[in-house]
């Protein structure tokens, strides 16, 4: 199963907004949501083809309410999540998957939140420590070169 899981702006309640739109509602009514992170909604979907569909019907509700879509798709990583951009890059074949994982994006989970991201290069098997602040967990997202670099 391919996981997706949509990171709320702190200022809204991203479940929510989600469920009281009529479009949304519709598009979430096969799933079951969950809250992995306090600011979080996240679904299973059958394969990374619809995690990127169930994103693209969800686009106009994602601009305005949520900071990151991340994709968890099992065939590439078992612990590293995708970024929107790179899980359909993934899906449409224009990049191997074994070429996903130089750049990330690292979130500190504190208080059963996700807080200010990192962005970090691997430049070998170790990654730097998040140092941003001190944290319970980290949440590795593997992201794009474009969106490393913005």
């Amino acid at each position: 199963m391919t996981r997706v899981c949509l990171v709320g702006d702190s200022a809204v309640n991203l479940r929510y907004e989600l469920v009281s739109r009529e479009t949304a509602r519709d598009a979430l009514v096969t799933y079951s949501l969950s809250e992995p992170y306090e600011n979080t909604v996240a679904v299973e979907t059958v394969s990374l083809g619809a995690a990127v569909s169930l994103l693209n019907d969800l686009n106009w509700y994602l601009v305005r309410f949520a900071d990151a879509a991340l994709v968890l798709e099992p065939s590439i990583s078992d612990d590293e999540w995708l970024s929107r951009d790179l899980a359909r890059q993934a899906r449409d074949d224009e990049i191997d998957p074994d070429e996903t994982d130089r750049y990330l994006k690292v979130y500190g989970v504190e208080d059963g939140e996700l807080v200010e991201p990192m962005f970090v290069a691997r430049t070998g098997h170790e990654l730097p420590e998040y140092d941003l602040r001190e944290v319970d967990e980290t949440v590795r997202v593997r992201v794009t070169e474009a969106e490393f670099g913005a």
